[in-house]
């Protein structure tokens, strides 16, 4: 022990220390403990250290705080540490962090009011705990109920819910909730709503006996036990209550914030009411019993409604609406007394002022006179043995007789009520047990406290000492069953406590005997009680300033009573003369109240039944002779008797406890006190429990469970094949002390902190491998992060490194390129700069010299013009000068020389004088004449030359004249342009000047200019800028809005597409709901037949006359049937009925006229739905009634022939029938007379009748002949017309037309016509074109102004181009209509080979099918033809169609008419030649009948037989039908039929039996066989409808029967996918849609039979198998339990797993399909499979913690993928089934994701769509961590999800709908097997049935 402690008190251990505030305070050491320590070294949660002294003597440690997994258990009693500290840290934590009110503590369930409205009591909650085990749910106070009724059930053994607590801890409410509990499970054995009445008695008692306290709004003020009482099948047949000590007091007092009882201030609320009028009634103010607490209005309560349902439940109850006025009429007489004002005439007497309104309101509402009861008020008769006295009352006296008086009647009207409840609710069915709900007030202690708590603590040690001999008798039971040594325990017997109350010389035998005693007091009785008990009983003391109290020691505390008002109370004196008036009341219900039990009346006039229990009234025994005898036995007395019986009915029955706690006293929701809870903790018994569980071993496991947990404590070579000595021998390691466990023969029982113990080391083991697992992943982590950092670091300084190199060679790089950009750069600019500066040097200089050269040049230009014109003019001057000269040298010359010529003439005319002379001149003058001579012709040729050369002078001195002229004219010129050029020259200098000036301004400008384009164009690139900005702004606000744009267009989009899926889910829903209402309307109404078949059962059963022969119709038939049958079945079930009520009496008739009534209103909502489902069919079929107008036009005409033929056929029937009973009467006329022989009368009608019939069918067949060939000839002249009529164009000549509007409509003809493009230009207007045509003398130079000639030329061309383009068109139509004929020609050839095929054929069939078969050749073909005609030309058409269908029609009814005849002749010959046969019987030697002789031949021949043409038809005859319904449905076994024939066979037969009822045209034989169909099948069902097999089987009979029904039915939409033999095999004569929809109910009714029987097969294994059954092993642990065990996760033997659900699966899958049922019906079923499979987990999810932990959503998730792939391999993905269990896998997620952050709040929000707020929440708060090493979620974490989930609009539903099933459709399914080939086997025994 020392080393445990030392163990379990070392460093960081947290214990509890006593606190004043708080009660227990968690502290944790911060130092080890040693042996010997005289303190504790302790650190409180909030920081603050501080030192635990312990005590010296006892040196007890404090308590040590359980392991944190094992905080918030469902059962106190799992907890290791069992103490009170424990106890209340563990309902606290349930109750304020996880919102959970009920916690188990062994078989105590503690509820805790929480104050507010929880969403945990609905019907789906009840059908939740309904059938589970106590312990395999969360705490609830529908499980204690549940337990009780399957202990009932089990045991046979009566049953009590006991609830106690404080006022206000709730009891009400739970005892309220068990008895609803059993009404919705167990229902009533009969149609009296049983159960209602029994939970209409709580509105009655809460307003009767409840009233609102400072503690409680709705205190219970009495203590009621209700016996509800239940029949052999534990259905509720009745219920009786008992009531114990109604606090009287409270009518005529209550203190500060009380009020009196309800039904007053619900009278007064009512007050303006006009029923309430004659009460004389106002505001609960104006009265003295309802003004006293000063608070007459309950917050939140409408007392004004409470009353409308108190009323109602009076109603309920029977008690009729007289009877209830007079109960309030006593009421309002009450508080009418209590306003009676009494006044003092002097000091021993008193009077009430005459005509007290109030008085005279009392007295006109009882019935009594008012003189009466003003005297006996103030006045009192006092009796001797020999006179009477009259004797005045002091006020207060006659004060307290009024309130004695009104407290007396209202106990008695509580005493009438509680009575008249009791017989509402007995009834005269045997009562086998039932169960007892005892709300009875908990232990009480006020400051001051008087003999109604005596009586209460009273009750409490009586109740306690119950419940501690039950616990310890259980203790004992346990241990005795698991064979450990039981050893007394110690444990507190409060039998002391009550034989100081009860015993003799007791407080209340004292308190009787001073009560007798003429002069007794208070005061005198208290003194007995000292002298008697003060001495000799330690539990009774006397308190110290007191004489007049005592103080009484109970189990839960001390409590002080005051002595005062004892006396009185236990007397409950009236006053005699009080009840002497009343008595004598006219008022009838008064009188009733204070008579005799035995002659009191029922309200509903019905006498108790005898049969079940009788109630034990715990009022005075009133059969007394005498009044003065009346109130003998005082109050004690009879509380202590019925309190006797009362411990005698609980020891009698298996107690269950409920004791229910109140948290704080200010009715805060949620709010905890612990002073508050301890104190009642301790009151109730629950801390006892816990020290009688704490004192043995309260902690028990399995074996295997504790293997399973503690697995990890052992080694490998512990572990043996037996886990028991396994267990053991572990176990005998691990605790040294061997009485700290005991081995039982399951179970292992340790005491009280072996558990922690063992936690403890399993902790340190798992947190010493986890520190291992941590250092190994730690060192591998650090080392894998060393490894990387080391190989990070070395890779960053290799990239740092060469990022470093390549920066440095960059940088030089850049370095020398910026050197060497700047040396460019620099040289650039130099260069730039040069460059500039010697462009503006040239440029300066090449203006400059330029100028300097233009002025040389000019100077040059001038100067060499002026040497020019200087050289032209001194040439000229020379010239002239040379010409004057040589002139004037001629001249000379010639002047010099005339003269010397005339000198040398006159000398040698002188020397010719001479002769001498003359001869020296003749000598020398011969050589002078002979060289004269020379000369002279020297000088001739000279001359000549010179006169050539003169001549060539003068020309080209003319020559040169002439040029010169010109010269002189050009220099003439050149003179004027020198002049102008001087003058230019002149203004060019100007010019020169101007424009210097003009260069200079430019400079300027240009400057200015350049300055302002400078600034210019820093302004606009600082405005481009700015543009761009804002074109930049623009693009990204434009591609903003264009995402906008794109967002809101895909928002539109997506929101258009979501609002089409939610409006077509809400139409899906819509429908998905008509459909789920009406098919659960034929649930009801199915459930109604059943019940209604019951009854008939019952009444028959108790019927003791019952008619000879008389024989009920079975009621199951189905609602839409045809109106004859459900009238004729609902008269006979009237007349059924009416019969049944005439031999039975005493049935209650209201039952069957409600039903009745019920019935009608069903039908009648489920003929208006159908109505509703016809209009929208309606409306649907509109669209498609337009499209077929036409058709019904056409067909009119047909309709019309087809009534006049229907005419022809029902008047030829008429004659057929009238023939047919000339023959009946000829025979049956003279049958004794041998009339059938062959030559009679009769024999020869017969045969007249058949040669008539022969010749008709002669006619017939020549009709058909001529009709056909009528139908070719008519089909050849419709060909030929329609080749005849081939649309053609003509186009006339432009000329020929006459009229504008022919030229129009040639002209629009042409040119719509014309397509080319060529010819699409815009034509001429007509009229204008026509007036210029049409003219007389056309202008043709104005008409063809504008070109119109060569348009109108154009336009012939067109025309001309337009005829030739036609012509060819009616050129390739001839050809394609040779080729037509020419197709046609071979297809008639074709024809005629298969005419010919077909009449070979049809020579080789019998003449009767000759006929039929040649017809219905013609009519297919005359079909196709028909159909061709339509699609060539349907207007052409539609006449030759219309006669064409009359003629069909005519003839298939003439076909129809004459097959009829035909075959009821042959019967009819059948019946006649039998009967002529047995009449002449007599007259054959033999014996043998002639049907017998047809049989059996005497020389039998072998006859060759064709192969007969089967139709698909069965034939039966009349009185065979219940033979094939016996055989075919009520004898079938479904799995023969499943395995070895094919799939629905027998809806195969039932069909073609169907068909040979229409093909006869037998109406009656149709209805027969579908009634008799749909009444077996329901027959079946009833009876084996717990058979998965059956059900299906059928299921799939059905559906195919209906998919029969439809698909031959006709309608083309059903005959889409049919063969054309099938399209032959169709319904002719009857519309069954109605019978359809008849059978569409009964497969629904299967169906949702078939889910029924599937759920009771799938729910034993649901949560076995999700959830409880660990399919990964040692992924979930098993937490430690309490008393309640839970079913073990460990696969035992026949434990159901995931592989059991996963099997049935299979099993239901592999069944429908060997049944052939519709793979779309069996997703329906999958679907709804899965739906079950996920709403049964989710629910038991979500009712028990131990389920929600990280591992079991790893487990769920497990199991869910797990059917998933079932899913997979069956091919079911698409069916739905998969989405059903979405909110299971997010309950699951839900389970395994992070819930710290807001982020994970977040994701978790986003994650769980498929579930509610409340289904969220509550898993959050049933989060329990498995290991220590998981968290908790904090509660701040759960509001932050309720916060983010606030706006969610959703059901605040809690559970799952587990009876939901989804609305089924039954989708077209066509078979594609030919009826004719079905062929019926031997085994079903059929062979009644003829193939046809």
């Amino acid at each position: 022990m020392n080393r445990e402690l030392e163990y379990m008190f070392v460093k960081c251990a947290r214990v509890w220390i006593p606190d004043a505030e708080e009660v227990w305070k968690s502290a944790e050491l911060t130092k080890d403990y040693k042996n010997g320590d005289a303190s504790l070294q302790l650190v409180l949660e909030d920081g603050t250290n501080i030192e635990h002294k312990l005590d010296p003597k006892t040196k007890n440690l404090p308590y040590l705080r359980n392991p944190d997994i094992l905080v918030g258990e469902n059962d106190l009693t799992a907890l290791s540490y069992l103490h009170e500290p424990a106890v209340l840290h563990n309902l606290k934590v349930r109750f304020i962090d996880s919102k959970l009110i009920y916690t188990y503590c062994g078989i105590v369930l503690v509820a805790i009011n929480p104050y507010e409205t929880l969403p945990i009591y609905g019907t789906d909650i009840i059908n939740a705990y309904s059938g589970q085990n106590m312990g395999d749910m969360d705490p609830h106070i529908f499980a204690v109920a549940e337990e009780a009724y399957k202990q009932m059930a089990r045991d046979e053994r009566n049953q009590s819910i006991i609830v106690s607590g404080e006022s206000g801890a709730g009891k009400t409410v739970s005892a309220k909730y068990a008895m609803r509990y059993f009404a919705t499970v167990s229902g009533s054995a009969s149609e009296a709503n049983i159960e209602e009445k029994v939970l209409a008695s709580n509105p009655i008692m809460e307003a009767i006996g409840n009233a609102k306290t400072t503690r409680n709004d709705n205190s219970s003020r009495f203590g009621k036990y209700i016996e509800i009482g239940f029949d052999n099948r534990y259905r509720i047949i009745g219920a009786n209550m008992r009531t114990y000590l109604l606090e009287k007091s409270r009518v005529v007092f209550q203190a500060d914030e009380e009020r009196n009882y309800h039904i007053f201030y619900q009278l007064c609320a009512s007050a303006h009411l006009p029923e309430f009028k004659p009460l004389r009634l106002s505001s609960a103010n104006d009265f003295l019993y309802t003004m006293q607490g000063r608070s007459p209005v309950i917050e939140g309560v409408d007392d004004t409604k409470e009353l409308c349902t108190t009323r109602h439940a009076f109603t309920l109850l029977g008690i009729n609406e007289s009877y209830q006025m007079g109960l309030f009429q006593v009421l309002a007489a009450i508080l009418h007394l209590g306003n009676v004002e009494i006044k003092d005439r002097d000091a021993d007497s008193s009077l009430i002022p005459p005509n007290n309104r109030h008085l005279t309101a009392f007295c006109e509402l009882v019935g009594v006179t008012y003189q009466d009861m003003a005297q006996w008020l103030c006045h009192r008769k006092l009796k001797t043995a020999t006179e009477t006295y009259i004797k005045p009352l002091p006020r207060l006296q006659a004060t307290n007789a009024r309130d004695a008086l009104s407290k007396h009647i209202y106990a008695k009207l509580f005493n009438w009520i509680v009575e008249h409840v009791n017989k509402a609710l007995i009834t005269s069915i045997k009562q086998h047990s039932f169960i007892g709900v005892l709300d009875i007030y908990g232990f009480e202690t006020f400051e001051i406290n008087s003999f109604e708590q005596f009586c209460i603590n009273y009750a409490n040690e009586k109740l306690q000492q119950q419940f501690n001999m039950h616990v310890f008798k259980l203790e004992q039971e346990e241990y005795m069953k698991e064979q450990i040594p039981w050893t007394l325990i110690d444990f507190y017997d409060n039998q002391p406590c009550i034989n100081l109350i009860e015993a003799k010389m007791g407080i209340l035998d004292l308190l009787d005997e001073e009560c007798k005693m003429p002069k007794g007091s208070d005061d005198s009785w208290a003194q007995k009680l000292y002298n008697t008990h003060l001495k000799t009983c330690s539990l009774f003391e006397k308190p110290r300033m007191s004489n007049r109290a005592f103080i009484i020691q109970h189990f839960a505390d001390k409590v002080e009573y005051q002595c005062e008002g004892f006396l009185e109370k236990n007397k409950d004196t009236v006053n005699e003369e009080h009840i002497n008036v009343l008595k004598a009341s006219k008022f009838d219900l008064l009188v009733e109240l204070f008579q005799d039990e035995i002659k009191a009346t029922s309200p509903t006039g019905q006498v108790p039944g005898t049969g079940g229990r009788t109630r034990l009234s715990i009022k005075p025994d009133k059969s007394r002779e005498t009044s003065s005898k009346e109130h003998k036995k005082t109050v004690g007395c009879q509380f202590r008797n019925s309190l006797q019986m009362l411990m005698e009915t609980l020891n009698a029955t298996t107690p269950h406890y409920v004791r229910c706690i109140k948290p704080n006293d200010f009715k805060l929701a949620f709010s905890f006190d612990p002073k508050r809870a301890v104190q009642q903790l301790r009151a109730c018994g629950v801390l006892e429990t816990i020290r009688i569980s704490a004192a043995g071993f309260p902690s028990r496991w399995t074996y295997q469970e504790f293997f399973s947990r503690y697995r990890v404590l052992m080694k490998q070579k512990d572990v043996l094949p037996d886990k028991k000595l396994t267990c053991r021998n572990v176990l005998e390691k691990l605790v040294q002390d061997q009485d700290k466990y005991q081995f039982g023969k399951t179970k292992i029982f340790f005491r009280a902190g072996q558990v922690a113990y063992l936690e403890k080391l399993r902790a340190d083991k798992l947190r010493a491998a986890c520190i291992r697992i941590q250092k190994t992943i730690r060192c591998w982590l650090a080392r894998k992060k060393y490894l990387r950092q080391r190989s990070a670091a070395i890779t960053i300084q290799r990239f740092t490194r060469g990022y470093q190199a390549r920066c440095l060679a960059k940088f030089l790089r850049r370095t020398q390129a910026a050197t060497i950009i700047q040396k460019y750069q620099r040289m650039y600019v130099a260069r730039k700069r040069y460059r500039q500066k010697q462009a503006a040097a040239l440029a300066m200089q090449t203006i400059l010299r330029a100028y300097m050269a233009r002025q040389q040049y000019q100077a040059l230009l001038r100067e060499h013009k002026a040497v020019i014109i200087q050289k032209h003019i001194r040439g000229w001057l020379a010239r002239c000068w040379y010409k004057r000269c040589l002139q004037a040298i001629v001249y000379l010359q010639c002047c010099i020389r005339r003269m010397r010529a005339k000198r040398e003439l006159k000398k040698l005319k002188i020397e010719a004088r001479s002769v001498e002379h003359f001869k020296k001149l003749n000598k020398g003058m011969e050589n002078k004449i002979m060289q004269l001579q020379r000369k002279v012709d020297e000088q001739n040729k000279e001359n000549r030359s010179v006169s050539e050369r003169l001549v060539t002078l003068e020309s080209s001195y003319a020559a040169e004249s002439e040029r010169m002229r010109g010269e002189l004219g050009r220099l003439r010129g050149f003179e004027e342009e020198a002049k102008n050029k001087t003058n230019q020259v002149s203004s060019l200098l100007e010019e020169l000047e101007r424009l210097r000036k003009e260069l200079s301004a430019t400079q300027q400008e240009k400057k200015t200019i350049e300055d302002w384009a400078q600034t210019y164009r820093d302004e606009m690139e600082k405005m481009v800028s700015e543009l761009k900005d804002q074109n930049g702004l623009l693009k990204k606000e434009k591609d903003d809005l264009n995402r906008l744009i794109q967002e809101q267009s895909q928002q539109m989009t997506e929101k258009m597409a979501r609002a089409i899926v939610e409006e077509t889910q809400q139409l899906e829903t819509d429908l998905n709901e008509e459909r789920s209402r009406y098919q659960n309307l034929l649930t009801e109404h199915l459930r109604l037949e059943e019940k209604y078949d019951d009854l008939k059962e019952d009444i028959a059963r108790s019927s003791i006359v019952s008619k000879p022969g008389h024989r009920r119709t079975d009621s199951t038939h189905s609602s839409n049937e045809s109106e004859y049958t459900y009238n004729s079945e609902f008269t006979e079930l009237e007349e059924g009925s009416r019969a049944a009520e005439d031999v039975t009496r005493g049935i209650d008739t209201s039952l069957t006229l409600k039903l009745q009534k019920r019935l009608t209103e069903l039908e009648q909502e489920k003929q208006s739905l159908r109505n509703e489902l016809e209009n929208k069919e309606e409306q649907f079929q509109r669209a498609r009634a337009r499209d077929d107008a036409e058709y019904k036009k056409a067909r009119g005409a047909e309709l019309e022939y087809e009534s006049l033929k229907r005419q022809e056929l029902e008047s030829e029937n008429k004659k057929l029938k009238h023939d047919l009973a000339e023959m009946r009467q000829s025979l049956l006329g003279d049958a004794a007379s041998n009339t059938g022989a062959p030559g009679s009368p009769a024999y020869k009608v017969l045969l007249d009748q058949l040669n008539a019939s022969c010749e008709e069918l002669e006619v017939r067949k020549e009709e058909v002949l001529i009709l056909r060939s009528q139908l070719v000839s008519q089909k050849e002249a419709m060909h030929h017309k329609e080749t005849m009529t081939e649309p053609s164009v003509f186009v006339e000549d432009v000329s020929k037309l006459k009229d504008a509007d022919e030229l129009k409509q040639a002209y629009i003809g042409l040119k719509d016509t014309n397509r080319s493009p060529r010819f699409m230009r815009k034509p001429l207007e007509v009229n204008d074109l026509l007036s210029r045509l049409r003219s007389a003398a056309p202008d043709f130079h104005k008409l063809n102004e504008d070109g119109e000639l060569w348009l109108v030329n154009q336009g012939l061309k067109e025309t001309i181009r337009l005829l030739e383009h036609q012509l060819q068109t009616q050129r390739r139509g001839y050809d394609s209509e040779l080729e037509a004929l020419r197709g046609e020609l071979q297809n008639v050839k074709e024809e005629n080979n298969r005419q010919q095929q077909l009449l070979a054929q049809n020579l080789q069939l019998p003449p009767e099918a000759r006929i039929e078969a040649s017809l219905q050749h013609e009519i297919t073909r005359l079909t196709n033809e028909n159909l061709e005609l339509m699609a060539d030309d349907p207007t052409a058409s539609r006449e030759a169609r219309v006669s064409i269908l009359r003629r069909m029609v005519d003839l298939m009814e003439q076909l129809e008419k004459q097959d009829r005849t035909i075959r009821k002749l042959k019967k009819q010959l059948k019946v006649y030649s039998k009967r002529i046969g047995e009449m002449g019987a007599g007259q054959t030697e033999g014996q043998t009948s002639p049907g017998q002789m047809v049989d059996e031949p005497i020389h039998p021949v072998n006859i060759p037989r064709r192969e007969k043409d089967f139709q698909g038809m069965l034939e039966y005859k009349k009185e065979d039908e219940l033979k094939l319904v016996k055989n075919l449905i009520l004898e079938l076994k479904p799995r023969g039929v499943a395995v070895n024939l094919i799939p629905g066979l027998p809806a195969y037969v039932l069909f073609m039996c169907l068909r040979h009822a229409d093909y006869v045209n037998d109406d009656q034989k149709v209805r027969t066989l579908l009634t008799s169909t749909i009444n077996s099948i329901k027959k079946i069902l009833k009876k084996r409808g717990d058979d998965f097999e059956t059900v299906s089987f059928w299921l799939s009979n059905t559906c195919r029967f209906l998919h029969c029904l439809k698909q031959y039915s006709g309608d083309e939409a059903f005959m889409k996918h049919n063969t054309q033999r099938q399209n032959e095999h169709c319904l002719s004569n009857f519309d069954l849609a109605e019978y359809r929809q008849v059978i569409s109910d009964l497969a629904i009714q299967i169906y949702q039979q078939l889910i029924k029987c599937m759920e009771n097969i799938l729910q034993p294994m649901i949560v076995s198998g999700m959830l409880e059954h660990e399919t990964i092993q040692g992924v979930s642990g098993v937490k430690p339990t309490g008393l309640r065990k839970r079913t073990s996760s460990i696969a035992d033997e026949g434990t159901y797993t995931l592989d059991s659900i996963l099997r049935q699966l299979s099993a239901f899958h592999s069944t429908m399909c060997q049944h052939g049922t519709d793979p779309e019906l069996i997703k329906q079923v999958v679907k709804q499979q899965f739906y079950i499979i996920g709403a049964v987990t989710l629910n038991n999810l979500l009712l028990r913690k131990d389920m929600c932990s990280w591992s079991k959503g790893m487990q769920i998730r497990y199991n869910v993928s797990q059917l998933e792939e079932w899913l997979r391999d069956k091919g079911l993905m698409t069916c739905g089934a998969k989405e059903t269990l979405e909110p299971l896998i997010q309950a699951a997620q839900l389970l395994q994701v992070k819930k710290k952050t807001d982020e994970d709040a977040e994701a978790i929000c986003s994650m769980c769509q498929a579930l509610t707020t409340a289904q969220i929440v509550k898993v959050l708060n049933l989060y329990t961590p498995v290991n220590e090493f998981e968290e908790r979620v904090s509660v701040a974490f759960i509001r932050t999800i309720q916060t983010r989930l606030r706006d969610r609009c959703e059901s605040p539903q809690l559970l799952m709908d587990t009876k939901m099933i989804y609305p089924v459709t039954f989708p077209f399914n066509p078979s594609s097997l030919a009826l004719e080939t079905i062929q019926i086997p031997s085994s079903l025994n059929l062979g009644f049935l003829t193939r046809v």
